[in-house]
């Protein structure tokens, strides 16, 4: 028995030589070496589960045979977006070279938006989807990590089941473990009233599914080619504060019109094909927007189909960017170690940086790895905002006076390197403004971390800190 178990220990080590490949971050190779080593099993279980970041499956390989920006681009060949050249050409030349820098780091030219509208909450998103959808004449593209079977989730459903049975063509992606609460019994009226639907990645063995990791955690809804919504909130009574375990709900969604809207169509029509295989290229997806653009808005992708890890580039040049402040709010922090220096640098060199994290999530483990990095972020100068009154799910990042960011990712690893994810960063005052009045209503709802009483914590909470901190690369 004895010698099995050996033979079975040294076979999980088969692991190594696919973990070294795969070529990750020095910090986060040692730590799944350090799981599978010396966490007998369970470490190379975990790794096989959530170990990987690589799709090296077929349907990624064939994705590439197939972008909606490249056939959308060959269809309408003859026009070009002069609205957003316009508005480019009369930025102060840093901001101009600023958005070209990005673009160059998210291989995504610069687009713009008529209209920007910012959601504050569940009520002002869900009410301007459900017109949206109800106004809705040709198609409706929703994509969401999670979608609850509960009775906001079928509220939706009867929405979309309507929608369909007057002719829309409705498509629908959830991601296989956001959504797991929603059965496939529940969408059988929906199919049944002609909606189309799919998995982005299910967790199903029978598909040669095994992995937790590598999740679609974008949040994106488009109507008739023409409205499309970007952000962090989800299909759940949780997002309208009535899960009484959770409290408070504290999110926000951007609404946006324009040319931007059809960038934001290539993005869904290529998660679309990598889950079907159905292309989406037709012009009445792509309408030209008609306008005055008036907002210049860049779309940030990251993914494990993106190998330069584009949001936390993004992240990072903002936070260089910036000479009078940075605000971000994230769900879950924890952050990898060239976040975690600009931050510092940025403090360092006078910008006002804040921080605004939620005191508890569903993964409270997360919140006490976060926590690892306040000693050394007070240090340097970062005031860090614990939000109190509920769940703090927003992702926002402000800096300076123009520019702000709303999205899905957190400033955690999975955020940057594991998850599919969806921002919009936009170069406007007004909103930035408006943005900046939320937070600052929200910071007065936090509880401010001391950096003389967070230093007093007991030992026991700074020695499990430090104990998990070198898992972070794993969560």
């Amino acid at each position: 028995m004895k010698t099995a178990l050996l033979v079975c220990y040294f076979a999980t080590w088969a692991f190594i030589p696919h973990l070294l490949l795969l070529k990750k971050r020095p910090s986060a190779t040692l730590a799944w070496l350090w799981a599978i080593v010396f966490i007998p099993f369970i470490g190379a279980l975990a790794y096989f589960a959530i170990g990987t970041d690589r799709l090296r499956r077929r349907r990624l390989k064939r994705r590439g045979l197939f972008s909606a920006r490249s056939i959308r681009q060959r269809v309408t060949s003859g026009s070009t977006d002069d609205a957003t050249t316009g508005l480019l050409q009369r930025l102060p030349r840093r901001d101009r070279q600023f958005l070209q820098l990005l673009s160059r780091i998210n291989h995504l030219p610069v687009s713009s938006a008529e209209n920007l509208r910012i959601l504050r909450d569940s009520s002002d998103f869900y009410s301007s989807l459900e017109a949206r959808i109800r106004e809705a004449k040709h198609h409706v593209h929703l994509e969401f990590y999670i979608w609850n079977g509960d009775e906001t989730g079928l509220r939706f459903l009867r929405l979309l089941n309507d929608a369909a049975r007057r002719g829309v063509i409705v498509r629908l992606l959830l991601d296989g473990v956001g959504s797991h609460g929603l059965t496939e019994g529940l969408l059988e009226d929906f199919k049944a009233a002609g909606g189309h639907f799919s998995w982005f990645q299910s967790l199903d063995p029978n598909r040669n599914r095994f992995f937790l990791n590598l999740r679609n955690h974008r949040k994106l809804q488009i109507v008739d080619g023409a409205i499309a919504f970007v952000g962090g909130m989800n299909i759940g009574r949780e997002y309208e504060g009535l899960d009484a375990d959770l409290g408070h709900w504290r999110d926000v969604q951007v609404e946006a019109d324009g040319q931007v809207v059809s960038e934001l169509q290539d993005v869904f029509a290529d998660d679309w094909f990598f889950a079907t295989g159905e292309k989406i290229s037709a012009t009445a997806y792509f309408p030209v927007a008609t306008g005055r653009a008036r907002h210049l808005v860049h779309v940030v992708l990251g993914g494990p189909d993106r190998r330069n890890e584009p949001i936390s580039k993004s992240i990072v040049s903002l936070l260089n960017e910036a000479s009078d402040r940075v605000w971000i709010a994230t769900g879950y922090f924890v952050p990898d170690d060239v976040i975690l220096a600009a931050l510092e640098l940025a403090a360092s060199r006078g910008v006002d940086v804040r921080l605004l994290i939620s005191e508890k999530n569903d993964h409270p483990w997360l919140v006490t790895v976060g926590r690892s990095y306040y000693g050394q972020l007070l240090a340097a100068g970062v005031r860090i905002f614990e939000y109190s009154v509920g769940i703090n799910h927003a992702k926002i990042m402000l800096a300076d006076d123009q520019w702000a960011m709303v999205g899905s990712a957190n400033l955690d690893y999975r955020s940057m390197r594991l998850n599919f994810e969806l921002n919009l960063l936009f170069h406007s005052a007004e909103r930035n403004g408006e943005l900046a009045r939320i937070l600052e209503h929200d910071f007065g709802l936090c509880r401010e971390i001391d950096q003389a009483a967070f230093a007093r914590r007991p030992f026991r909470t700074k020695f499990l800190e430090a104990a998990l901190r070198p898992l972070s690369p794993m969560l």
